[in-house]
């Protein structure tokens, strides 16, 4: 072994590969609503377009998605990750967190699941995929997507657009610990 590489945890395994943008998962049911901030989050499929997202089981987002069968997924840029650590760092089961916090949101189009957009780069209101055996065994929920939005000064014709100019929207990525990184400096790669 390289003497530059050292063992790692197997706790922090998955920090390694966890480079995906976190995102903020936004629900609403019986008159309540919360936003929690998730790491890990992936596409599953192109058409119909598919998402999976880890949702723990004890989280109240969690019981809010389980009893409406939906939920928004919102991805914060650099500029409110101050925000998104607020909001992954406590419960929103006694508090409004939205109120609490000052963060506004609408209704989304098809759901009515609240979408963020001050502050955030995209978002996505998705239907939940009862799986109930990755649900109960990996807290991981499967979505179709029914309708996404993004800022089109950092993503447009289908593609992200990272510059200086754009860099308070760009997505952020955590690393733990309440450390994260932005998306940007981008390389093009020479065919």
């Amino acid at each position: 072994m390289s003497p530059h590489f050292q063992p790692v945890a197997l706790e922090h395994a998955s920090r390694l590969i966890n480079h995906g943008p976190t995102v903020l998962v936004t629900s609403v049911h019986g008159g309540r609503r919360n936003v929690m901030a998730a790491a890990w989050s992936m596409p599953v499929e192109f058409t119909p377009p598919r998402i999976a997202v880890v949702i723990d089981k004890s989280t109240f987002t969690r019981e809010l998605v389980m009893a409406s069968g939906a939920f928004a997924l919102c991805l914060p840029g650099a500029g409110i990750v101050d925000l998104t650590y607020a909001v992954g760092s406590d419960s929103g089961r006694d508090t409004d967190k939205f109120e609490r916090l000052g963060i506004a949101a609408r209704p989304g189009p098809v759901l009515g699941m609240p979408v963020i957009e001050a502050g955030c780069a995209a978002w996505l209101e998705c239907r939940l995929i009862p799986e109930r055996h990755t649900e109960a065994a990996y807290d991981t929920c499967f979505a179709e997507v029914v309708a996404a939005a993004a800022d089109a000064r950092v993503f447009s014709n289908g593609r992200w657009h990272f510059g200086d100019d754009n860099a308070a929207l760009q997505t952020i990525h955590h690393l733990g610990a309440g450390n994260f990184v932005r998306a940007g400096g981008v390389l093009r790669a020479k065919a």
